[in-house]
């Protein structure tokens, strides 16, 4: 009994943990390295006849070359909500709308922009080793809850921190190397 408790709990910090890595990947996603991508853009919301709508849901994404992304809305009469969502966002850049598709045109990043842009990286990394580290704390409290009311013995209750905490390292680890391969990403030129 003792095991199903402990490898429940294991298991389901486990699984919040993952999705806060993936969490992070995704922020890292809509971090523009100079490259033209449809991750940039695809989550923008849009407001479409008064509902908020993301953008893919919207529009067709292609990437003729790697400083341009055309975005081909499926309404023609959403083309003004999607530009105006673009501009609004904080991607920095003009839309330009000929009538029936948006191009976005990336202009090469600065040296001074790409130093920018590695500090926000490393923010949104610092948050997810965070969100990682709540997790771990509310699975620790979880666990002692357990303990007090007899259902986990304490010999059971350690070994069981000791696997949370090797949890923990690995994805703080996996943050880590995402960062590490998103600023060399940012500050190759």
């Amino acid at each position: 009994m003792d095991d199903e408790f402990a490898t429940m709990a294991l298991d389901d910090a486990r699984d919040k943990m993952s999705k806060a890595v993936g969490h992070v990947r995704t922020e890292f996603a809509n971090v523009r390295t100079g490259r033209a991508t449809p991750a940039l853009v695809e989550n923008l919301v849009v407001d479409y006849y008064g509902s908020h709508v993301p953008l893919r849901q919207l529009a067709g994404f292609s990437v003729p070359d790697a400083m341009l992304l055309v975005i081909s809305p499926y309404d023609k009469g959403s083309l003004g909500a999607i530009e105006k969502a673009i501009q609004s966002s904080d991607l920095g850049i003009n839309p330009t709308n000929d009538g029936t598709v948006i191009r976005l045109a990336f202009p090469p990043l600065t040296e001074e922009r790409r130093k920018e842009l590695a500090k926000v990286v490393r923010h949104k990394a610092e948050e997810g080793r965070v969100a990682v580290r709540n997790l771990r704390r509310s699975s620790r409290h979880e666990l002692e809850a357990l303990e007090k009311d007899g259902s986990l013995s304490g010999d059971e209750l350690e070994r069981v921190e000791k696997e949370l905490e090797k949890i923990t390292h690995q994805q703080v680890a996996a943050i880590d190397e995402l960062l590490a391969h998103k600023e060399k990403e940012l500050l190759e030129v």
